[in-house]
């Protein structure tokens, strides 16, 4: 049995089961997406760093959106990219355990950066006048540095009980990256606690956020409407909007995922569901947050001046 359990030493990602041409499609189509993710974010993280006017603690979250956003796609793609050039190249266990983690914790930081995010903008709306107070910089750093630290001992948890799992075949996993769901359905022992510790964790880091989220709204939803000036309840829906953009996407992929019926059942359903909650969120979030913002589309015309003088 020992022999058995040590003899699984790589696996190997079976993606999207496609024609060659398909996957050469797919290939570029994706290495395109993720060139856009990276340079999306990266110019909404410059815009931040370099725009004095944005050094409010709105702009502080979002940068810190946008680094995850980052490494949530780096955590992913460049694997994907490589098994639609080489479908048969394995990847190894270590690699693998790693890909889990980071994808973990990456996904859960962005969970607890929303709910921050979404906080923030509570306490302006309907507490403008002591959100200096309340929000101060020792706060923000306080909770931005929160999230990264709860995002990752959340991962971590899952790694403790994900390691001592005997994996003695077969090896192949049905994702086009190490997916925990999908890796837990090759070990060779009970992975009872995993899946529930998996459905907990997504349980505390989705549902409770997302209605916590939705209680904010409302409340800023009723403080919105009772703002006189047509001007300032239109910045305020403006600014709202982008959020709720991007915190329905994420978190409305990421319930039916894994807090939705059979959660840990790793079907071509969700397999797609999770490639576009991994690979077009990341791209999307910077477009909604520049469409939608004019203080982000005031900053970048600044700097594309500055440039031009």
């Amino acid at each position: 049995m020992e022999g058995k359990q040590t003899s699984v030493t790589e696996f190997i990602l079976l993606g999207f089961p496609l024609n060659t041409s398909m996957q050469m499609l797919l290939f570029g189509l994706f290495s395109l997406f993720y060139v856009l993710t990276l340079l999306g974010n990266g110019v909404i993280l410059g815009l931040i760093s370099l725009d004095c006017r944005l050094h409010t603690p709105m702009y502080f979250f979002l940068s810190h959106l946008a680094i995850v956003d980052m490494a949530y796609a780096c955590s992913t793609v460049p694997q994907m990219l490589v098994n639609l050039l080489s479908p048969a190249k394995p990847i190894s266990f270590a690699g693998c355990i790693t890909q889990t983690f980071l994808f973990l914790s990456f996904a859960h930081t962005e969970c607890l950066l929303l709910v921050v995010m979404s906080y923030d903008r509570y306490v302006a709306i309907c507490y403008p006048l002591r959100y200096s107070v309340i929000m101060s910089w020792r706060v923000c750093i306080t909770l931005a540095v929160t999230s990264w630290v709860f995002g990752v001992l959340l991962a971590l948890v899952h790694l403790v009980l994900l390691l001592p799992l005997p994996f003695c075949g077969p090896h192949q996993i049905n994702h086009f990256f190490c997916e925990i769901i999908a890796v837990l359905k090759l070990a060779c022992a009970d992975t009872h606690i995993n899946e529930t510790m998996v459905l907990a964790g997504a349980v505390s880091v989705l549902v409770g956020p997302f209605s916590s989220i939705v209680v904010s709204y409302i409340h800023i939803l009723c403080a919105i409407l009772k703002i006189r000036s047509g001007e300032g309840r239109q910045k305020a829906f403006s600014t709202c909007s982008s959020h709720l953009c991007v915190f329905g996407l994420f978190y409305g992929t990421a319930i039916i995922m894994y807090v939705g019926p059979r959660y840990g059942d790793s079907k071509d359903g969700k397999k797609y569901l999770l490639l576009f909650h991994s690979l077009f969120n990341p791209m999307l979030n910077p477009l909604i947050y520049s469409l939608r913002n004019k203080e982000v589309k005031a900053a970048l015309k600044r700097m594309l001046d500055k440039e031009r003088s």
